[in-house]
């Protein structure tokens, strides 16, 4: 009998620990997987929020698939495709274009895996956006250049890669603020597809067109920004024209700080990317989450400029 009762409370005991050791394995966190497909890891803002993403997917133990879309939005579609075969948890999406990246949003939600938009924004809906009013970010540039030229003048405008959100939102707030200001004129606009040796060429045929008549360019993003900045420096121009972008990316921050560059807007990376991260955590742990994160643009000027410098 005390050979028996002996029996029954081993194997109680085996019992209980088998069981205590699955719930164990059960109610560990499983590691929660992020697909990302990022517009083009050839521009250094974007660069920046992939950055951030990293840290703070680290941080929070979040395994991450970083790919690289190239500024292809087929390729993007087939990337996300490609994360829904993986069963990933949730994607996050930097759009290559408004109409063209929708599709890959709308195969993650018909696979019921949660996207999230972050920097740019797709027609339609995602899950979640984190990013910022690139119109207000226009605004901003736009009416920095008409308060410096006393709301008398001619702009020259370098887009983005046409089609894309950023570009087409900061052209509307750009010509927003030049309404306002009946003398201020857009004598020119055309697409630096985000690149600076491309924008600098694009100077410097304007420069070839129309010489001393321009007094103002604005950059949809800081790239161009530099590459119109160089051309001027070339041709002499610069003392002349008042030169402003978007991002405040390093080599835009010091060239504020050197006066060669009137100013930028900021935009932060690091809210932008870490964001995404902890918006993508609280959708798979089924946490409550904002369905829009819009981080504010601040104007940055050689008054301020020391703020943004690491």
């Amino acid at each position: 009998m005390k050979h028996l009762y002996s029996t029954l409370i081993i194997t109680v005991f085996l019992f209980i620990s088998c069981s205590q050791s699955k719930n164990a394995e059960n109610s560990g966190d499983k590691k929660i997987k992020v697909g990302v497909t990022l517009l083009s890891m050839q521009n250094e803002f974007i660069v920046n929020i992939s950055d951030e993403m990293n840290k703070k997917a680290e941080e929070l133990g979040v395994e991450l698939i970083s790919v690289d879309a190239e500024h292809q939005p087929l390729k993007q579609i087939e990337q996300v495709e490609s994360f829904i075969a993986q069963k990933v948890d949730v994607i996050i999406m930097n759009p290559c274009e408004v109409e063209a990246s929708s599709p890959a949003v709308t195969k993650a939600l018909a696979a019921k895996i949660p996207i999230i938009n972050v920097n740019s924004a797709t027609s339609t809906k995602p899950t979640a956006f984190v990013g910022s009013n690139d119109v207000e970010s226009a605004r901003i540039a736009m009416k920095f250049i008409a308060d410096k030229l006393g709301g008398k003048g001619n702009v020259v405008m370098i887009h983005g890669f046409m089609g894309q959100a950023a570009q087409i939102q900061r052209e509307q707030g750009a010509k927003e603020i030049l309404k306002q200001y009946p003398d201020l004129k857009l004598i020119a606009h055309q697409t630096g597809e985000w690149d600076r040796a491309k924008s600098m060429d694009l100077m410097q045929n304007w420069i070839q067109s129309y010489g001393t008549k321009i007094n103002a360019v604005f950059a949809q993003n800081d790239e161009m920004g530099l590459g119109a900045l160089k051309a001027l420096q070339d041709a002499g121009l610069k003392d002349k024209v008042i030169v402003v972008s978007i991002d405040a990316i390093a080599d835009a921050l010091q060239a504020v700080k050197k006066g060669s560059l009137d100013a930028t807007v900021f935009q932060n990376a690091k809210q932008q990317g870490a964001g995404a991260i902890e918006t993508a955590v609280k959708i798979a742990k089924g946490q409550p989450y904002e369905k829009e994160l819009m981080i504010p643009f601040q104007l940055v000027t050689n008054e301020n400029v020391g703020q943004f410098l690491k």
